[in-house]
Parts: C-alpha cells; structure tokens; sequence
C-alpha cells in the first residue's frame, strides 16, 4: 500500500484530505478550504507539503491554497476548464491526464454537474476516489452550473471502479443525507443498516467518511439512479427536501 491518507476537517462540515506517498514521503492535500487546520497537521507530521489538488473552484475547497502554497512551496493542480476562476495553477489539468505524488500515479476524472469542469482523482493503490463535490456519503452535489445530464454521465465515470474504492467527498453531509435516502427507498435493508452506523458514528463525534463505493451502490440512491430523468426527480427533490 503506497498511498496513506487522513481526513483534515476545515471550516464548518468541509473536508480536506492529505495524501501521502509512503515510498517517497511526498505529501499533498486534495481541496485545502482552510490553510490553519491543515499547516497544523503538516507541522505535526515532518512540514512537508509538495502538491495541492483542487477539484473544483468553489471557496470552501480552495480557500487556503495559496498561504499554504506559499509556506510549503507546493505546487498547486487543478481543473484546467477553471483555472481563470480558482488560484493560479503550477499544472492544469484534463480528463484522463495522470498526476503523481511521488510513486502514487493519479488519474483525473472529468465530472461536470457541480461546476463546469468539476475533476475528481483516482489513486489505485489502494483504490481511493477524491470526489469533492460530485459524489457525497448516501448523496451527491447540487447542480449549481451543470445539467442533471451532466451529473448521470459523470456519476457513471465511476462505474469501472471497484468495490472497495475508498470514497473521500468533500463535506460531512451524511447524517443530513440519511432522512432524504431513507424517503426515496424506504425498504432498502441495506441503507437502513448503514443508517444505523452513522448516526453511532456522529453520536460519538467521529467522521462518516471514507465510505466505499460498494457501499453508495448498495444505499446511495442518487448512484443508484437508473436513468437521467429519474436523477432529476431524485436532484429536484432533495434541494427543498
């Protein structure tokens, strides 16, 4: 296993994630929304930060990049389709380029809904997705620039992973999630199982994520959509939910 990672809370419900390289000790941070929690962690485990992964432009998941950049000297990487809008980017990237932290090779994935040129990163040792703001714990993002279209198309770039994916989303919104999934599929046993583990899990103040992709295709529904017109409805409904 090359590829550690910890979950960094920022802000209110975000979540930033730092990956580490374990043969090389390169060390990069997916979606810094707030650079003091993270340049704390950094300075607890050996002040190293080489790469900054953004996914989308969105404050709250780009607010720290550059007093973090400027601290660490890191480089900073994102959606090529949003660099006039997010922090200036040391490398712009598109959809199926790779990017390395150190021996851990990435793959970008275009997932246009949340934004325009929303990307999400692919690690596949072990299979790990950062998936900001498209795919969330037993949800999914708002459509604030794209289509429901869009989000189907992307949802399904997801499709060829395995099971036991790690799922690293951009929010704490799982507890939130749980009454809207248990109304669009009340007789699912598997969700209702899984409802009873994140409310243990925020009871005792922990995080619900990483989940697993095998997870969100067993309880998530919006995963689960079988076609755009019922992702819709699903999307529709759970914004005045």
């Amino acid at each position: 296993m090359s590829l550690q990672t910890r979950v960094i809370p920022v802000l209110s419900d975000n979540y930033s994630w730092l990956l580490r390289d374990t043969e090389t000790g390169c060390t990069a941070i997916v979606d810094p929304g707030e650079a003091a929690p993270i340049q704390a962690v950094l300075d607890e485990t050996g002040g190293r930060l080489d790469l900054i992964l953004l996914t989308h432009h969105h404050a709250d998941h780009v607010g720290g990049t550059d007093a973090l950049r400027t601290r660490y000297n890191a480089r900073v990487a994102g959606p090529a389709s949003e660099a006039a809008r997010m922090p200036a980017l040391d490398i712009a990237l598109h959809d199926n380029e790779t990017i390395a932290v150190g021996q851990s090779e990435g793959r970008v994935i275009a997932v246009p809904g949340h934004t325009r040129g929303h990307i999400s990163y692919y690690f596949a040792d072990p299979p790990t997705l950062f998936c900001g703001d498209t795919l969330f714990s037993l949800g999914c993002g708002r459509l604030f620039e794209g289509t429901a279209e869009q989000l189907f198309e992307s949802l399904k770039r997801f499709a060829d992973l395995p099971d036991e994916t790690l799922v690293c989303c951009g929010h704490e919104y799982t507890e939130g999630n749980t009454a809207f999934a248990l109304h669009a599929e009340p007789d699912n046993a598997a969700l209702k199982t899984r409802v009873t583990e994140v409310k243990r899990l925020r009871t005792e103040g922990r995080a619900t994520v990483p989940s697993t992709l095998g997870e969100e295709r067993a309880t998530n529904p919006f995963l689960r959509a079988p076609d755009v017109p019922t992702l819709a409805r699903l999307r529709r409904e759970k914004d005045t939910f």
